[in-house]
């Protein structure tokens, strides 16, 4: 059974870093590609960066390159986002997914996490 579960969330203040996680079981990270998505109040899910699993090469959205970092552990099946630098336009709750593709569309992701709540206070 696949399942992803996100955790690190938390309220930070603005310029603040938290490392989110995203654990994954019933599928191989070798065979998959792991997304970010955050969705905000009234807003449509959008991409925050994404990672290939087998090699490392990540793919970032333009309002978090430069302030983010995307990585795995294929050890311990966890993908993380490093978020620095955090803005109060970054509240939102995070979800992770298994894709095929590093582009950061939602269609094309199977599996969803639960998400975790990120929010910035100004």
């Amino acid at each position: 059974q696949v399942q992803l579960a996100e955790s690190g969330g938390g309220l930070v203040q603005s310029g603040g870093s938290l490392r989110l996680s995203c654990v994954v079981s019933g599928f191989s990270l070798d065979e998959a590609v792991t997304g970010w998505f955050r969705q905000a109040p009234g807003k449509e899910r959008e991409g925050v960066a994404s990672i290939v699993n087998s090699h490392g090469g990540g793919y970032y959205a333009s309002f978090v390159e430069g302030r983010s970092i995307i990585s795995r552990d294929k050890a311990k099946k966890t993908v993380y986002l490093e978020m620095n630098n955090l803005r109060p336009e970054d509240t939102a709750i995070y979800y992770c997914a298994r894709g095929r593709l590093l582009v950061l569309d939602p269609e094309d992701f199977d599996y969803w996490g639960q998400g975790t709540q990120v929010t910035v206070s100004s």
